[in-house]
């Protein structure tokens, strides 16, 4: 059991490092369009920077959301089974 561990705990760090440029640009721009279009009305500007969101600007707009959620995923999934939410606990009949 100890080994699953550690291969989630390098999965979870590989997958940390690989997908924090792509997150970090998502919410940053993310947020950004929904100031600039909602608050400040730059509606030209906000456009850039949902194509830029939405990958479509790299030429991934199809596939970029796509990754993004499973990186998600697999991060979450390797997140949770560091934590000991699911393990067994003794004394438990189950």
């Amino acid at each position: 059991m100890n080994s699953i561990k550690r291969a989630f705990r390098q999965y979870h760090r590989k997958l940390a490092i690989a997908l924090s440029l792509p997150l970090i640009l998502t919410v940053i721009t993310g947020m950004s369009y929904t100031i600039l279009d909602e608050w400040f009305s730059q509606s030209r500007l906000a456009q850039e920077l949902l194509r830029i969101h939405s990958g479509s600007i790299f030429g991934l707009g199809k596939v970029y959301p796509v990754l993004n959620g499973l990186g998600l995923l697999g991060l979450l999934i390797t997140g949770l089974s560091m934590t000991n939410l699911f393990a067994k606990r003794p004394g438990s009949s189950n």
